[in-house]
């Protein structure tokens, strides 16, 4: 066997060494990005063509007169150097002889507090810089408290540009107090405070003779040394399963990266939510197969046992299992511009696994100043509450502060795809496992043969004044002439008993069609047909209501008048009221109408009179043998 080469015995080198992933946050100007550029210029990982490139970019884009500008490294997009800001974040890379580094960059504007949580999300430090001669500010106990949110528990308070306050112990020690005083509530187990000038390179590689006064380590000193003591590797195992692998008949096997722990062959093995245990045959990996396989490990686990698994499922330590529940409290950090929504439903990804889901119950908002709860009805972007989470089917999950991997979340938009919301799971609330579906002899089918009819919700919606609750009372009248069983949810009816604590804020409105729509589902179970007249004026709450019932079970009917006829009709007075400001939040003036993307029936009322849109409606039903 050839002695290994130079090249191979260095690889070999860097594989032992340890990696520290850390971030740099605070507020605008605090020096991040330029705290980067000279970790890296002064570890000598910059080729010569960077150098070069760098220079000439210093000289175009740089705030540092002559000098080198080192927020350029890493600043690469070009509205950033042009408006010398942060935008997204930038990862790099670097080494010395005793650790490697990934190092995030991260924006300092609050409007890019989703980016900043994006690099906390996969860090285990925190570099949170100050300017010294602004001290600590808005957004860096913002900063500081997202990365305790997300996991970090070990900070570096980097009291920056030391050197324009002419190397001040006084301020030094003012900004280190006023930073623990609102860091002793956050659950940090180191903070080191150090003072430095990341464009002079004061105490950043090297201790500096600037600040005799100062007794600690060099910045790269301490986070060479700083004990990360959350290796993934010692918690219970999880792999998610990403994908079931099945190239050919007489291979199947369950691939994914490993969350936590590590596994062999000949180890047990559950299925979170089946709880089915089986044995690990073999690891597989493209290299060959393993004797062990650990935490972020990409694996293709093979066991003894035919067990049904498949993407989204959880592989545990049977001894060590996840939690299996459909509601559970977490911590939410809002990140869309349109506000939350409590009784929305969004989709809900988590580890492999996405399901349908909606913040139940928005119980408060944190002030990041204070750290003090408020009550509140929304989330607006930035914002973090604490919510509980419902999901339409149970998934496996422990608490946050226990596995990162498995117990962090995102929200999607279901219309745009869009990530509105990072979460943080605290702990469950057991419903799925002492909450079920009780069994009964005479269900649906039963209630319906026995009243001749086929069960169903006619949701008519439609701008107020469109001829709704007309509409569907005379529906309901024609059905009840052939001895048709019925019940009229009215919009108005409603809010005088059920729906009497709402008013007409988005999320009430969010929250009031929720509750009509549990409550259509329930009449259809007792095999009635169902009318209701609500405005109803999200896509995305119609959307839920059609879910919730059968096949063929919901049938939207759009009723189409133009805005102006319904103005002119106005029998309540309402729109005149808007428009003077007395009402707020009204549909159509202050307040958006989205349309139907398919309705199943659309009602044209300047085209025909109530009662022929009615009998029309009751023919529609009797050819879709709604009426037996």
């Amino acid at each position: 066997m050839n002695a290994p080469t130079e090249l191979q015995k260095v690889l070999a080198a860097q594989e032992k060494k340890s990696l520290l992933r850390f971030l740099t946050c605070g507020s605008v100007d605090d020096g991040k990005s330029t705290l980067i550029g000279r970790l890296l210029y002064d570890t000598k990982l910059l080729f010569e063509d960077t150098l070069a490139s760098l220079e000439k970019d210093s000289k175009k884009f740089g705030t540092t007169g002559d000098d080198i500008d080192f927020a350029l490294l890493v600043d690469g997009l070009e509205a950033e150097r042009e408006q010398g800001i942060t935008i997204d974040v930038a990862y790099r890379f670097f080494a010395t002889d005793k650790r490697k580094f990934i190092v995030a960059d991260t924006p300092g504007h609050e409007q890019y507090t989703r980016n900043m949580a994006t690099g906390a999300s996969n860090s285990n430090l925190a570099v949170i810089l100050i300017d010294a001669r602004k001290g600590v500010l808005t957004q860096t106990r913002r900063h500081a408290y997202i990365a305790s949110l997300l996991g970090i528990r070990h900070v570096v308070l980097a009291v920056n540009k030391i050197d324009l306050v002419d190397y001040s112990q006084a301020v030094f020690d003012k900004i280190v107090a006023d930073f623990h005083a609102f860091s002793a509530r956050l659950n940090f187990i180191s903070q080191a405070a150090i003072p430095l000038s990341a464009r002079y390179g004061i105490n950043v590689i090297e201790k500096s003779k600037e600040t005799p006064w100062y007794g600690g380590p060099s910045l790269l000193a301490h986070l060479e040394i700083v004990d990360l003591d959350t290796a993934l590797v010692d918690k219970p195992f999880r792999l998610p399963v990403q994908w079931v692998n099945r190239p050919d008949l007489n291979f199947r096997g369950f691939s994914g990266t490993i969350a936590g722990g590590h596994i062999k062959p000949g180890d047990a093995i559950a299925v979170a939510k089946s709880g089915r245990i089986s044995t690990v045959a073999r690891i597989v990996t493209m290299g060959g197969d393993l004797p062990q396989a650990v935490a972020g490990d990409a694996i293709t686990l093979t066991l003894a046992d035919e067990v049904d698994i498949s993407r989204g499922d959880v592989l545990a330590d049977p001894h060590a299992r996840p939690i299996v529940s459909d509601q559970f409290a977490a911590h939410l950090l809002w990140m869309a511009d349109e506000e939350l929504l409590p009784g929305r439903q969004y989709l809900l990804k988590l580890g492999t696994a996405t399901v349908p889901a909606q913040v139940s119950v928005l119980k408060h908002k944190i002030d990041v100043n204070t750290l003090d709860s408020h009550a509140a009805r929304t989330l607006a972007l930035n914002e973090v509450g604490y919510v509980n989470v419902s999901l339409a089917q149970p998934l496996a999950f422990d608490a946050y502060r226990d596995n990162r991997d498995t117990g962090g979340f995102i929200l999607i938009d279901r219309f745009t795809n869009a990530t509105v919301g990072a979460g943080m799971i605290d702990f469950s609330l057991m419903r799925a496992t002492n909450v079920h579906w009780q069994a009964v002899d005479v269900n649906k089918q039963a209630r319906a043969t026995m009243k001749g009819q086929r069960p169903a919700v006619l949701w008519f919606t439609g701008l107020s004044g469109s001829g709704k609750s007309t509409i569907a009372n005379l529906v309901e009248k024609a059905l009840a002439a052939e001895g048709k069983h019925t019940y009229l949810l009215d919009g108005d009816n409603v809010r005088h008993g059920l729906n009497r604590d709402l008013g007409f804020t988005d999320a009430d409105r969010v929250e009031n069609i929720r509750r009509v729509g549990e409550a259509a589902k329930l009449f259809v179970d007792a095999g009635l047909i169902v009318l209701t007249a609500f405005i109803s004026p999200f896509r995305s709450e119609r959307r839920m209501a059609r879910e919730l019932m059968g096949e063929g079970e919901f049938l939207e009917v759009f009723v189409d008048t133009p805005i102006e006829v319904c103005m002119q009709r106005d029998p309540k007075g309402l729109y005149e009221k808007a428009k003077a400001g007395k009402i707020k939040n009204f549909t159509g003036i202050d307040s958006p109408y989205e349309l139907p993307e398919r309705a199943d029936l659309t009602i044209r009322t300047v085209e025909a009179t109530p009662e022929v849109h009615a009998q029309a409606i009751v023919q529609y039903l009797r050819d879709g043998g709604y009426l037996g």
